[in-house]
């Protein structure tokens, strides 16, 4: 297992309030991790308007503390299924990282 890098795309499960994102990982330390995300639910949303050039709310960068951490996963494939990022190259033609 390696720890996550700058730039790891990741989905990230907060609490109190409940939020999912995903996004891009700036960096993490005991204090909290710094990303730069949008929320998961609006994710078909953003691949879709992006991919017919439509305006689009852009990625926002966030810190948030550690005790709102809940899980941070990497954005990886499982199985047949491919990771987000890589449904979003598809959609899209272009990496996550440019946005």
């Amino acid at each position: 297992m390696t720890k996550f890098e700058t730039g790891d795309p990741v989905i990230i499960v907060l609490h109190t309030p409940r939020e999912k994102l995903i996004g891009l990982v700036g960096e993490i330390n005991a204090a909290g991790i710094f990303v730069r995300a949008i929320e998961l639910g609006y994710f078909e949303d953003w691949s879709r308007a992006i991919a017919s050039g439509e305006p689009f709310l852009q990625m926002n960068d966030y810190f948030f503390p550690m005790w709102r951490v809940e899980r941070i996963t990497r954005d990886e494939p499982g199985g047949d299924i491919p990771s987000m990022s890589e449904q979003f190259l598809e959609r899209t033609g272009r990496e996550l990282a440019e946005f």
